[in-house]
């Protein structure tokens, strides 16, 4: 798998071959006995997807040779398209070819692996390219169906991020939440700021970041100023605490204020003011309702993030960093650029896929022993088709 090499390797995670029959759909089971009784034949399957996405296939192609393995016997596997490379609607991503007797039970789980992580990478790459002087963590982990679904979208984000940094030169995603996963963005474990946990317990936005910091001297110091609903008054505290550690660029502040209420200072009269002084053309275009709540509403808007920059600079700690969070997706990060928000970092999970049908991928069998043959209304697969030959 050369051609997939990323900025760290993939593991097959996922079911071995004693675990298939229990994780499969019934009816491949049925057809794998009919095929046994009556005779195997070579068959080739061509997967496809019905919306646009990056080609994420290396967690799948692992799987699948990790089977074949298994079953000592061998997969052709042909690639269409390079990982990373943007699919359209319908186009066959790839054809795997074999023995139908060893292939046709593993569609289920081999759709699994790949539909939701194309959709996936699709998201991060579309965030990372419409804001690409800023820096992405992946906090989807606590979001995820377990840890296989993790390592998928961690592998997803990787790739688009890659992308990103392929054709906008972005920065893209620079870690994650999680050890497990860290190696897909080639940290040796994972980052974050502090829970909202951590502040309950040190009673004070600045004894909570007092005890993180004496506890990781060594570490920059990012801290959550929202829990009392005072982020820039618990913002300043926190950088008058410690001014050392402002003035050489290691506070960030995080801010992830409840979209039921303004970050502290702002109304909806205060935050049109803000964008006003600093990205007019932002609010004096058409936009929709959604757009002007994330422009100018509550929780993390534009406003919000222009709002704490200027009281920071006006306090004399212009080189704090802010980190933003709460329900940064492709939509929310296309405002955010409108406004040219004063981001440096961006955590977020809301790369993961928001209409799960979206991330159905489909696999048809396109031609047995070499005859090309296809179900009706899918002739359009066969336009690439022959035998796979990886």
């Amino acid at each position: 798998m050369n051609e997939m090499a990323g900025q760290c390797a993939g593991t097959a995670a996922g079911p071995g071959g004693d675990d298939v029959a229990r994780l499969t759909d019934h009816y491949f089971l049925r057809t794998k006995a009919i095929v046994e009784r009556y005779g195997d034949c070579r068959v080739t399957y061509a997967v496809f997807m019905r919306r646009p996405v990056l080609f994420t296939p290396r967690l799948a192609v692992q799987w699948l040779e990790r089977i074949a393995a298994e079953r000592a016997t061998r997969f052709d596997i042909r690639l269409n398209y390079e990982e990373g490379a943007w699919v359209g609607a319908g186009e066959p991503l790839m054809y795997v070819g074999g023995s139908l007797f060893h292939l046709v039970d593993l569609e289920t789980i081999l759709l699994q692996k790949l539909g939701a992580a194309c959709v996936a990478a699709y998201n991060a790459y579309t965030m990372c390219v419409e804001l690409p002087q800023v820096a992405f963590l992946a906090m989807d982990a606590r979001h995820c169906a377990g840890a296989e679904m993790a390592e998928l979208m961690a592998y997803a984000a990787s790739v688009g991020s890659c992308a990103a940094r392929r054709t906008a030169n972005a920065k893209g995603f620079v870690g994650n939440a999680t050890m497990a996963t860290a190696h897909y963005f080639g940290q040796a474990g994972g980052r974050g700021t502090m829970p909202h946990g951590l502040i309950g317990y040190a009673g004070s936005t600045v004894r909570a970041a007092e005890m993180y910091h004496e506890t990781f001297p060594a570490d920059d110091l990012a801290v959550l100023v929202d829990y009392f609903g005072r982020e820039v008054t618990d913002g300043l505290e926190v950088c008058r605490r410690f001014p050392a550690l402002a003035e050489e660029g290691r506070i960030a502040l995080r801010l992830d204020t409840h979209g039921g209420r303004f970050l502290e200072g702002l109304d909806p009269q205060g935050s049109y003011a803000v964008l006003e002084r600093h990205a007019p053309e932002s609010i004096r275009g058409y936009r929709t309702d959604a757009e002007l709540r994330h422009l100018v509403g509550t929780g993390v808007s534009a406003a919000a993030v222009w709002h704490m920059r200027e009281r920071l600079n006006d306090a004399g700690f212009s080189k704090v960093r802010l980190v933003v969070s709460s329900g940064f997706n492709p939509a929310k990060c296309r405002v955010m650029a409108y406004a040219k928000a004063p981001i440096d970092v961006v955590g977020t999970g809301s790369f993961l896929p928001e209409n799960w049908s979206e991330t159905y991928a489909t696999a048809d069998i396109v031609d047995y022993d070499g005859v090309p043959k296809v179900k009706l209304g899918r002739e359009f697969l066969l336009r690439h088709s022959g035998p796979a030959n990886r």
